[in-house]
């Protein structure tokens, strides 16, 4: 391997972007790459955790139907079962996950613009340790692009890609991780010399130089100053059009970047929606005087009508609904049944264990989720049958829906028709 790379060495780099001179933009060098990736090893480590914690407030270890990923192993750990407080938790996080991710965007490309001659220093390999870094920077920005475009396509609802979003982010993200981590070990240390740097990016051909800076730059036509300040612009523009979906109130306004077609209009059900039931196949039939509510557990089962569940003491929380896409919507007055007195009607007691909710819903993912029971005893998670001091729409779940204090938006299951109590699912 020594004299194969000897020999490549000496023959010098064929023709085109092997050769330094092909790269003459005199923006480049170590110290503007260095803090584009001190911005992106914040930023992404910010990522990293908040997608732990998105994966972690499905509580995939309870049940197969709240985490599908086939073979998953070890990577699926998570520290915490998901807590019902404070009630906005999942709001924040995952607003937090979405809104940087977008915003990151243009840092990410600027970064990867200004390191486009490595891609094709040569030799391309030189030593068992460069392999290694090489191969971590392919993962990378393979990683990258897949974890950043499958993200935002994610939150458009614009599922072109194959297979489940859900399980493709998955796998992506501990790849992108992996290699991430790898490349930080490489080069951290000389990132951060080079931010100490204050004398300008070194000359050309020097170890210093890292291979970024150009031997034969044209003229600047702005200063890497303004290049960077560009960047930066560019992220608070991304940040003013995504921000609102999370933020809620009057900034909804500004969320250009927010999902579309999914405001069902004004009213006490005038709030955003994740599924719609045409988009599901709910029909009229489903969800109409024939409609029934099975509860099951310790060993009964009780059959309820629209009218029976209304009969029942009616308990009131102010909660929002949270999405995965990132975007949310303020409280809103949700009333129905507690789900510890559906527990009692059963013969479960205070300590009402986790519960199995599925919906009438055919069409599409999350036709079912499995609650824990921490969520199942929080006083505020209900079964909704109205909202805002109106009976619910069929968008919004009609006739009954879950509402629970944290929960990720797709388990607060709409259309709900059979609740399980304390059996496995």
């Amino acid at each position: 391997m020594r004299k194969a790379v000897e020999s490549a060495a000496g023959a010098g780099p064929p023709p085109g972007p092997s050769r330094p001179e092909f790269w003459r933009s005199p923006l480049r060098g170590p110290r503007f790459t260095a803090v584009f990736g001190l911005v992106l090893l914040f930023g992404i480590t910010v990522l990293f955790v908040t997608g732990l914690l998105s994966y972690a407030a499905y509580n995939p270890d309870l049940a197969a139907v709240n985490d599908q990923t086939p073979g998953k192993g070890w990577l699926g750990f998570y520290l915490f079962s998901w807590p019902t407080s404070p009630y906005w938790l999942y709001r924040l996080t995952q607003g937090v996950h979405v809104t940087l991710g977008i915003v990151l965007v243009p840092v990410l490309l600027a970064k990867l613009w200004s390191v486009i001659p490595k891609l094709f220093e040569w030799p391309p390999i030189r030593s068992v340790s460069h392999a290694l870094d090489r191969l971590s920077l392919l993962l990378l920005v393979g990683g990258a692009g897949f974890e950043f475009v499958t993200g935002i396509l994610n939150v458009q609802l614009h599922y072109v890609f194959p297979g489940s979003f859900y399980t493709l982010h998955f796998y992506g993200a501990w790849v992108f991780t992996g290699a991430f981590v790898v490349h930080v070990a490489f080069r951290l240390p000389r990132a951060l010399r080079a931010v100490r740097h204050r004398r300008g990016e070194p000359a050309a051909g020097t170890e210093e130089a890292a291979g970024l800076v150009s031997p034969r730059p044209t003229a600047p036509t702005i200063s890497r100053r303004g290049a960077a300040a560009m960047v930066g612009l560019g992220s608070v523009a991304l940040l003013v059009v995504t921000a609102g979906q999370s933020l809620g109130g009057w900034w909804r306004q500004t969320a250009l970047l927010a999902p579309h077609g999914r405001d069902p209009g004004p009213g006490p059900n005038g709030f955003q929606i994740n599924k719609t039931a045409a988009s599901v196949g709910i029909r009229p039939s489903d969800i109409g005087p024939a409609w029934r509510l099975t509860v099951r557990g310790a060993g009964h089962q009780v059959d309820l009508t629209y009218e029976q569940l209304l009969a029942m003491p009616q308990r009131e929380a102010a909660l929002p609904i949270a999405c995965v896409e990132g975007w949310s919507t303020p409280d809103q007055l949700w009333s129905g049944v507690r789900l510890t007195d559906l527990a009692a009607v059963v013969g479960h007691g205070v300590d009402a264990p986790e519960v199995l909710v599925e919906s009438v819903q055919r069409g599409g993912s999350f036709r079912s989720a499995v609650l824990r029971d921490n969520q199942v005893r929080d006083g505020r998670s209900l079964l909704a049958v109205r909202v805002n001091g109106a009976a619910l729409s069929p968008d919004h779940g009609y006739p009954a829906r879950i509402i629970v204090p944290g929960a990720p938006g797709v388990h607060n299951t709409k259309w709900v028709t059979r609740l399980t109590f304390g059996e496995p699912a």
